[in-house]
């Protein structure tokens, strides 16, 4: 192995290329008005999405998929409809079930995300060259899950 590169510094060097993305999305949200936005907020409304059925998810649901307790998800919950991203309602099918889904504020939010990561992917492809970041996704492809979104990732850093 070649000294120039360590084994410690691939795991950093992505981790902060992440960071960086990620602080420089919330930075434009904020500026397109989502300043309550924070990196965790993603997570959990894919995990709304995903975890949800039709008529949108529980707290107990939401907390399986994002590795915590319901109780935290609950919580969570909570903030998030305070600031007009999550709803409450009931599932028609057992009215004593109490289920959330994404306010159009959410969706705005994640569309202008989506636009964000856009520009950012553009910005790193002038910066490495479009070919060059093109090589380093797929070689990720080749070397992480297929499945992007794991929802659990940021409870993932509290695991003992």
């Amino acid at each position: 192995m070649s000294n120039d590169l360590q084994g410690f510094e691939l795991p950093l060097r992505l981790l902060l290329g992440f960071r960086m993305l990620i602080d420089e999305l919330h930075e434009e949200l904020a500026r397109q008005g989502h300043p309550e936005m924070r990196p965790m907020h993603g997570f959990v409304f894919q995990a709304i999405m995903r975890a949800g059925g039709p008529y949108g998810t529980t707290a107990a649901d939401l907390g399986r998929a994002l590795g915590v307790s319901k109780q935290a998800a609950g919580k969570t919950i909570d903030m998030l409809e305070g600031l007009g991203y999550v709803r409450p309602g009931h599932d028609p099918g057992d009215a004593r079930r109490k289920t959330y889904t994404l306010t159009p504020h959410a969706y705005d939010a994640l569309e202008r995300s989506e636009q964000i990561f856009d520009g950012l992917r553009d910005q790193w492809a002038e910066t490495i060259g479009e070919d060059r970041l093109r090589a380093m996704v797929e070689d990720l492809r080749k070397v992480t899950p297929s499945d992007v979104f794991r929802l659990d990732t940021p409870q993932w850093f509290n695991t003992p």
